[in-house]
């Protein structure tokens, strides 16, 4: 009796460690993930430009507050609008959302990813992202900004080019819409 028990208790372990594999596996992340809206702010520095010599700082470093809409179409790639201050101001004197911002995104199995923002302006922001709570939440910073052009900084370098690189300390976070009724 007692070695049929143990039988049936090793038979259940065994399923129950089958089925725990295979809810892991299929957890896997990917980007259909990401479909739809949601809701980012981002607060950070623009700290000054980047090139071959390392990090030249501007003369006053830039505070950045911005809130924006991205929605993913669950495909790698996704549209966005946007609205934020540069020290306090409205960016670009702009104090509604305004967009037609586009990008695309990866997403990897472990979850991590990309992000590639493109402005109308010539802008592009490169992200680092991380998919957590299932989906809902996006946690990023930019890793690179390239923009056609930027003013001195303290040791007079300029960057008149078409593509400078710009030093960022900025963070971001992203939260599914789910308001009933409302996007999905």
């Amino acid at each position: 009796m007692n070695s049929q028990r143990l039988s049936m208790l090793s038979a259940t372990a065994i399923a129950l460690l089958s089925l725990n594999g295979a809810a892991h596996a299929g957890s896997a992340c990917s980007a259909s993930l990401l479909n739809g809206a949601y809701g980012f702010s981002a607060v950070g520095q623009v700290i000054g430009l980047i090139d071959s010599a390392g990090v030249h700082q501007f003369v006053t470093q830039l505070a950045l507050n911005n809130v924006s809409l991205v929605t993913f179409d669950g495909s790698k790639h996704f549209t966005r609008i946007d609205v934020g201050t540069i020290n306090g101001a409205p960016k670009n004197g702009v104090t509604s959302f305004t967009g037609a911002q586009s990008g695309a995104y990866t997403v990897n199995p472990d979850c991590t990813g990309t992000m590639t923002i493109k402005y109308d302006s010539g802008v592009v922001l490169g992200l680092e992202i991380v998919v957590t709570d299932d989906a809902r939440l996006i946690k990023a910073i930019i890793i690179s900004e390239t923009v056609p052009s930027v003013g001195p900084t303290v040791d007079a370098v300029n960057c008149t080019t078409t593509s400078c690189s710009e030093a960022v300390q900025v963070s971001l976070e992203g939260r599914k819409v789910e308001a009933f009724g409302f996007r999905h």
